[in-house]
């Protein structure tokens, strides 16, 4: 009741959100194993079929010489007890027993463990699988994936996942299963060497138990998940306030996040209260069962001794094997919740896998073929048409042609379709309607990474890794050496900054570079798209962020670095752009004037002659001093 007064919302619903699924049940456990299996043949573990049949083969075999070992010390207490003979003879002949029911327990012990090393490479080349390919896959998802992602959900996501393929290849192949086995084994024992009711009862004891537990963990499952929703609902609310801690601290809401962080806590330790007493709950329903159990088991064997069917000794084995299956029960609750929320978690994280890009290489796609000489690409779009499912606009019907070796700009006011156009060129969105052409090749005929191999993007707000700045710049070319990565940074302005620096280019950045400033970042990403030697560069309000000097000095060296490349410039300062070749204007979608600069601005009630009034008018009414 208290959640409901303060408005709080069930961390199953914030989870579903989040864009994370949670699933009323688990999924079907022949799909989960069918998925677990061939997760492990794609694994290409070392030995893999050897270390598999090895593992089990020593599992299986510690497993009935756990069923031998009583049988071998209820025999040793047989011999004590009859006492006949000298009685160095019997304490030699009990002694011989001991020693061998030490031995068989002691490989018994270890035939499981030797497995577990045996099998480890498997399960360890199985996590790594299933962790690199969701990774993977989770990279190639289109735009529309990332834009509505939750960092920290999916990393959670993914590592739990692959943390679920190591725990259902250890319980599955080498707790449950060969426990199946050790009951067959006592169960068969204990009637064939006492009395069909030894085995009865040993078989019905474990039913019963197995039935009490399956059901109260069925009843725990929900607090379980709704555990893991509340957990991956604070993981994400943690890393969106870490990673945009500047807009937190910039507008003191560094006391709001806490309690946004502290409630999804809240609710996590809710239900982890619910799950520790239906735990203890489920831990004392299997004492009772057990102990009851042993009690009919040494009651029974005591009649049978008293009647002189059994010895002493036979008594001891019969408690004994009992007691042996016992120890692996003793997890039966835990391992059965865990098998479920693991294929739980292993299908969300195949979930993410099983997501088709929207963007993706055709089948017959081929690499795009580089211009034998120096004059760059052309790119056309023919008719383009794409609205954002967000937006009410988007392009209408697009048409227009880049010449190979000359400069595009593109202007017009936020929403117009600039950022939609640089995307379609990049191929990070298809066109819903016409085509994308680049030197006649339709850009969905094309593989992608000869695409990205012919077209560099410098954006406005350029991102960089936690790493160093030659690890930056080299991004684009890791092959690069160091003089190209220095030419790189000396055509973007760098170089000087650079000489400064203690470390140079060893100098580590930042998470998302932060340890530069604006103008720092969008100079490492104009080195770095320099070094790529794109036919097409694409700026995207490349120098927004720099300094009047600085600006002018990279424009500078961006007219060099435009010669033998098309270039398509997206500017709101228009004077960045008066050189173009061809500027289109844009509105809602639609290019309503094209041509050169002196073109557009002798153009009376134009789009463009009215900005640039507007922008050099403010330019010339600015203080001076």
């Amino acid at each position: 009741m208290r959640g409901e007064r303060s408005g709080r919302r069930d961390p199953v619903a914030k989870a579903a959100q989040a864009g994370l699924s949670t699933p009323a049940d688990g999924p079907p456990t022949w799909q989960g194993l069918a998925d677990l299996l061939r997760l492990v043949g794609r694994s290409n573990a070392p030995q893999l079929k050897l270390r598999l049949v090895a593992a089990i083969a020593m599992t299986l075999a510690g497993k009935a010489l756990g069923v031998l070992a009583p049988l071998v010390l209820g025999a040793a207490v047989n011999h004590l007890a009859s006492g006949q003979g000298a009685g160095v003879a019997v304490g030699l002949g009990f002694a011989g027993f001991a020693v061998g029911w030490a031995v068989v327990r002691l490989i018994s012990a270890i035939a499981p463990n030797a497995s577990d090393v045996v099998f480890a490479p498997v399960r360890s080349a199985a996590q790594r699988t299933a962790a690199t390919e969701t990774f993977a896959h989770a990279l190639s998802l289109s735009l529309d994936f990332h834009q509505t992602k939750r960092s920290g959900s999916l990393s959670r996501t993914m590592d739990r996942g692959s943390r679920a393929v190591d725990f259902l290849l250890r319980i599955l192949a080498f707790n449950l299963v060969p426990t199946g086995v050790e009951l067959v084994l006592a169960a068969g024992v204990l009637a064939g060497k006492y009395d069909w009711r030894f085995g009865a009862v040993a078989v019905a004891v474990v039913a019963i138990y197995a039935v009490s537990t399956f059901a109260l963990s069925n009843w725990r499952i929900e607090h379980r998940r709704e555990m893991n929703a509340a957990d991956t609902q604070a993981a994400g609310v943690s890393v969106d306030a870490l990673l945009n801690y500047e807009t937190v601290k910039s507008f003191g809401a560094e006391a709001r996040a806490a309690r946004s962080y502290d409630a999804a806590l809240g609710d996590y330790t809710r239900a982890a209260l619910k799950a520790n007493s239906s735990l203890a709950l489920l831990n004392i329903i299997q004492a009772v069962i057990m102990n009851l159990g042993l009690a009919v088991m040494a009651v029974m064997a005591g009649f049978e001794a008293a009647a002189g069917r059994m010895g002493p000794g036979d008594v001891t084995a019969a408690v004994l094997i009992l007691i042996s299956l016992y120890a692996p029960l003793n997890i039966l609750g835990f391992a059965y919740r865990e098998i479920r929320q693991s294929f739980i978690d292993m299908e969300e994280m195949l979930k993410v896998t099983r997501q088709a890009p929207q963007v993706a290489d055709a089948a017959d796609a081929v690499p795009l073929p580089r211009p034998t000489d120096a004059r760059g690409a052309s790119l056309t779009f023919e008719d383009v048409s794409f609205r954002h499912d967000a937006r009410a606009s988007g392009l209408d019907g697009v048409s227009f042609e880049a010449e190979p070796g000359t400069t595009t700009a593109l202007v017009g006011p936020s929403g117009s379709g600039k950022s939609t156009i640089v995307k379609l060129a990049l191929r990070l969105l298809d066109a819903q309607e016409g085509r994308v052409l680049i030197d006649g090749l339709d850009v969905r005929a094309v593989t992608q990474g000869s695409l990205r191999a012919a077209v560099a993007l410098v954006p406005q707000d350029v991102a960089l890794f936690n790493d160093t700045l030659r690890a930056n710049i080299g991004f684009a070319r890791p092959d690069a050496g160091e003089a190209e990565i220095l030419a790189a940074a000396e055509a973007a302005e760098l170089s000087a900054f650079i000489a400064q620096l203690p470390d140079g280019l060893d100098t580590v950045v930042g998470e998302r570079g932060l340890k530069l400033s604006g103008g720092e970042r969008q100079r490492v990403g104009i080195a770095r798209a320099l070094l790529a030697d794109p036919c097409i560069l694409i700026l995207d309000e490349a120098t927004s962020a720099l300094d009047s000097r600085t600006e002018a000095a990279i424009q500078k060296t961006l007219r060099k670095a435009r010669a033998g490349r098309t270039t398509l410039v997206v500017a709101h300062r228009l004077s960045t752009i008066a050189d173009a070749d061809q500027i289109l204007v844009l509105k809602a979608g639609r290019i309503v004037e094209r041509g050169a600069h002196h073109q557009l601005v002798a153009r009376l009630g134009g789009e463009y002659a009215a900005l640039w009034r507007k922008q050099t008018r403010g330019a010339r009414s600015a203080p001076t001093g």
